[in-house]
């Protein structure tokens, strides 16, 4: 029997198995119907929230819920870290889809029936723990988004990591954690992760709105401490002592003045704050030592070192001016958190897709700072930021996060249980250009 060259071509192209790519109205009617639930896990989080390299508890319903799908888990990774792996029926990338666990020192006031009562300890002292950064919906989404992808699992061509992350805000003193701990014990190299994505809750921005960045996102993050020492004396005759809060209060000005008139703004924002001074016990006891503790923001490498040298010198100086001392200890921090342009061009059509195209948004980069860009410095990979807040409330008025009335409309869950499932999809399946 004769078979025309065009039949053949034909024959060949219905025997290429088709790659699993998004059904977005689908995915959003299975996204919808869990949605019930995700709220249910979101609450459950939000009452019992654990700090930094503590989330025992947390983990442990992670994992729970991924073995449950028929998942592979592993656990203990970097301390309390959960990585659940999803094979696909045929062989492909590998993506990371990834959530952060921790939750904050923070003393939650929202009147919810699920509010936070937790208490932790940190830094020595006893304090109120609260999900006041949306974590707790982070690992809601990502677990509602494992169980849409787990039922497409012979249709997926590769494998997708589900990443549960601890201590994203920093593990406690003396401590490795968060992604930079993961990385360091090979998680990417381990399971050959190709690209990582991430989504970020935003309390001010609507619900159903995605704001993304090629580049720089968000800031490079490094803490300092700056411990000045004088000479003690009674405070009714400073002139007999060396007063180190006077130093350290002229340190303060001083710090304010690299970014205010040292530091090229029109190139990139930088920031540098002090968050605590401690010194003294006595109100007519000038102290030997006062230490600051504080957070410098930077979106350039060039600059962060140039603020790094102008800090030592600016601290050192001013004590010195007044016979004090000054000792400046800088720590590593976190990196510049950069999507990588390629990779998101190629998702841009899926977040457009997930929420509609007039609800993605191009934004400036922010001096907020994340632990997911020690993952964006291995792969290529993308964050987000989804919207968290009621649409009819003025941003201006949204409880910012990190303090005690952070609030979050739940109605936003859905959206980030479909972009998950989307990305995965969508670069799995080779929609978006593979």
């Amino acid at each position: 029997m004769h078979v025309s060259p065009l039949t053949l071509f034909i024959l060949l192209l219905l025997s290429v198995p088709v790659l699993a790519q998004s059904d977005y109205a689908a995915v959003a009617t299975e996204a919808t119907n869990l949605d019930a639930r995700v709220i249910e896990w979101r609450r459950h989080l939000h009452q019992y929230p654990e700090l930094s390299n503590r989330e025992t508890e947390t983990a442990a319903y992670v994992a729970d819920h991924l073995r449950g799908l028929g998942l592979e888990v592993e656990t203990g990774v970097a301390h309390t870290g959960v990585i659940g792996i999803l094979k696909g029926g045929r062989p492909g990338k590998t993506i990371a889809l990834r959530a952060d666990m921790d939750a904050l020192p923070v003393t939650e006031r929202v009147d919810l029936p699920f509010a936070s009562k937790a208490v932790g300890e940190y830094r020595g002292e006893e304090v109120g723990v609260m999900h006041a950064c949306g974590h707790d919906t982070h690992v809601a989404m990502l677990m509602g988004a494992a169980e849409v992808l787990s039922q497409r699992r012979e249709e997926l061509a590769g494998t997708v990591i589900f990443i549960f992350q601890p201590a994203e805000e920093g593990a406690p003193e003396g401590e490795e954690g968060g992604a930079g701990l993961m990385v360091k014990e090979g998680v990417l190299k381990k399971h050959g992760v190709d690209a990582a994505f991430g989504i970020h809750i935003n309390s001010e921005t609507p619900v159903g709105q995605i704001n993304y960045r090629p580049g720089g996102l968000m800031a490079a993050s490094n803490s300092f401490s700056i411990r000045v020492k004088g000479k003690q004396a009674h405070g009714s005759t400073p002139w007999l002592g060396v007063d180190p809060i006077t130093s350290a209060a002229q340190i303060v000005t001083g710090l304010q003045l690299i970014v205010a008139r040292q530091t090229p703004l029109t190139k990139e924002a930088a920031v540098i704050s002090v968050g605590k001074i401690e010194g003294g016990v006595r109100s007519n006891i000038i102290p030997e030592e006062v230490t600051l503790i504080g957070t410098i923001r930077t979106l350039d490498e060039e600059m962060k070192q140039e603020i790094f040298r102008r800090i030592e010198q600016t601290a050192t100086h001013i004590a010195e001016s007044s016979g004090a001392t000054a000792e400046v200890t800088i720590d590593a921090g976190y990196p510049v958190t950069y999507n990588d342009p390629g990779m998101t061009e190629r998702m841009l059509p899926t977040l457009q897709a997930t929420v509609g195209a007039e609800n993605v948004n191009l934004v400036d980069a922010i001096t907020g700072a994340e632990d997911f860009s020690f993952f964006a410095l291995e792969v290529p990979s993308l964050f987000v930021f989804l919207g968290g807040m009621s649409p009819d409330m003025d941003p201006a008025q949204a409880p910012g996060h990190h303090t005690p009335d952070f609030f979050i409309d739940e109605r936003g869950l859905k959206h980030g249980v479909q972009l998950y499932t989307n990305v995965a999809l969508d670069y799995l399946g080779g929609n978006n250009g593979q």
